[in-house]
C-alpha cells in the first residue's frame, strides 16, 4: 500500500454555539428518522421477497420530503440524510455477505448521535470548518495539526453520551509510510494479571482502568438509580455524570492501547496473536468485567490496521491451540494445566513461566501458519480450508 493510499480520520473536540448545537441536534434526529424509515421499507420489501437498493430508498427520501408529516426533513442539509441511506446499504451488503447481522433500528437514547458530510456540504479554508446550513465555522480545538495540504473528503460530527462534541476529518496522510523491514517477530499471550506477555519474556501490566474508577462509577450509578424514571432534568443530570465516568475510563484505555500497539508494530515485522473468542468469554459472569476492561478485541483491531499501514504482518493462530500446555523446548503436551498453575516443569527438565511459554508457542505456530499460507482470521468463517495449526497435527513425545 502506498503512503498516498492511506486515509486517516483526525478527530478533534469542538464547542458549538447554541445555534450550531440546535442545528446539529436536528440533523442527528433527521438522520435517525431517515435511516429507520428506509430500514422499515426495506424490511417490508424483504418480507415480500423483493430487494430494495440505495437508489430506490433515495427516491423514497425525495417523496418523504414532499409530505406534510416529514416536511421538516427539508430544514437540514440533505447530504447527511443521503449518507445515512448509503450506510444502510453497506449494512445490508455486509448482511447478505454474512459478515454481520441484520441491520437494527436506531434508538433516540442509545444509538450514536452522528452525521456525515461530504465535500459538497462543508467548506474547509485556512483551518476553519463551516458546515452546510451554518453561518459561522466550528470552534475546533486543534490538538494536533492536520497533514500539510490535507483536504478532507468527509467530515463526521458526533456527540457522545457524556455530551462532548467531536468532529472527525477523513483525509490522506502522506506521513504514513512503510517502515524498514526487520527480522523481528514476536508472539503475544493475552491475560488478565498481565495485559500482554511477550515471547521475549516481557510482561506488560494490566492498568485495570475500570477498577481505578469503580468507586466513583458506583456512586454515580447509585445516584442515578434513586432518580425517578422518565425524562426529568435531575435524571438527565445523573445520567450525564455516569456517562462522564465511563468516558474517562474509555479515553484512558484507548490512549494506553494506542501507545502499546504503535510500539509493537514499530519494533516487530511479524506479530502473532491468539484468535480469542471474546464474545463467548464475557459470558463468564465472574470474569466478564475484567475481560471487557482488558479490551482484547480493540487491541487486535489496532494491531491489524496499523500493521497494514506500516507494511507489517499480523497472524492469528487457532484459538484451540494448546499454547499453555505445550512445552516450547521439547514440544511435549501436558495432559492438564489448571489456571492456578503459573509455573510448571516439563519432563525434559525445563521450567516454564506459563504465560511466557504460551507466548513462545504462539510465535512458533504463527510462523508455521505464515509459511502454510493461512489467513489472519482462521476462526472467522474464512472461506475454504482449515487453519494452519490443524493442517499439521501436533506430535506428542512418547
Amino acid at each position: 500500500m502506498r503512503a498516498s493510499d492511506v486515509k486517516r480520520a483526525f478527530r478533534y473536540r469542538f464547542y458549538p454555539s447554541d445555534a450550531q448545537a440546535g442545528e446539529l441536534s436536528r440533523t442527528f434526529g433527521c438522520v435517525r428518522k431517515v435511516y429507520n424509515l428506509a430500514l422499515a421499507a426495506r424490511t417490508q420489501a424483504w418480507a415480500r421477497q423483493v430487494r430494495v437498493n440505495y437508489n430506490q430508498t433515495s427516491a423514497m427520501l425525495t417523496a418523504w420530503k414532499k409530505t406534510g408529516e416529514l416536511a421538516y426533513l427539508n430544514e437540514v442539509s440533505s447530504v447527511p440524510l443521503q449518507q445515512a441511506l448509503r450506510h444502510l446499504q453497506v449494512a445490508f451488503t455486509n448482511f447478505f455477505a454474512k459478515r454481520a447481522k441484520y441491520p437494527r433500528f436506531k434508538s433516540r437514547k442509545k444509538s450514536r448521535r452522528s452525521a456525515e458530510y461530504t465535500t459538497s456540504a462543508f467548506r474547509f479554508r485556512d483551518g476553519n470548518l463551516t458546515l452546510a446550513k451554518m453561518a459561522e465555522p466550528l470552534d475546533i480545538v486543534w490538538s494536533r495539526p492536520l497533514p500539510q495540504g490535507a483536504a478532507p473528503s468527509t467530515v463526521t460530527v458526533s456527540q457522545d453520551a457524556a455530551g462532548r462534541w467531536y468532529v472527525s476529518l477523513l483525509c490522506e496522510d502522506p506521513c504514513v509510510q512503510p517502515l524498514p523491514a526487520t527480522d523481528a517477530a514476536i508472539g503475544i499471550d493475552a491475560g488478565l494479571d498481565h495485559l500482554l506477555t511477550l515471547s521475549t519474556g516481557e510482561k506488560i501490566s494490566n492498568p485495570r482502568h475500570e477498577r481505578r474508577d469503580r468507586a466513583r462509577l458506583a456512586k454515580a450509578q447509585r445516584r442515578l438509580a434513586r432518580k425517578a424514571k422518565g425524562d426529568g432534568v435531575n435524571r438527565a443530570k445523573a445520567r450525564l455524570k455516569v456517562a462522564r465516568v465511563y468516558a474517562r475510563i474509555a479515553d484512558r484505555r484507548r490512549d494506553h492501547l494506542h501507545k502499546l500497539t504503535t510500539r509493537l508494530v514499530r519494533e516487530n515485522q511479524t506479530i502473532v496473536i491468539e484468535d480469542l473468542a471474546v464474545r463467548s468469554m464475557v459470558k463468564n459472569g465472574s470474569l466478564a468485567r475484567a475481560i471487557s476492561d482488558a479490551a482484547w478485541s480493540q487491541l487486535r483491531g489496532m494491531l491489524e490496521y496499523k500493521a497494514q499501514w506500516y507494511n507489517r504482518e499480523v497472524i492469528a493462530v487457532d484459538r484451540w491451540f494448546p499454547s499453555s500446555k505445550l512445552c516450547s523446548a521439547c514440544g511435549s503436551l501436558q495432559r492438564k494445566m489448571p489456571l492456578h498453575v503459573r509455573t510448571w516443569t516439563c519432563d525434559c527438565g525445563t521450567t516454564h513461566d506459563r504465560d511466557v511459554n504460551a507466548a513462545k508457542d504462539i510465535l512458533a505456530v504463527g510462523l508455521t501458519a505464515s509459511v502454510c499460507g493461512a489467513g489472519v482470521r482462521p476462526q472467522r468463517k474464512t472461506p475454504g480450508g482449515h487453519s494452519a495449526t490443524k493442517q499439521k497435527p501436533l506430535q506428542r513425545e512418547p
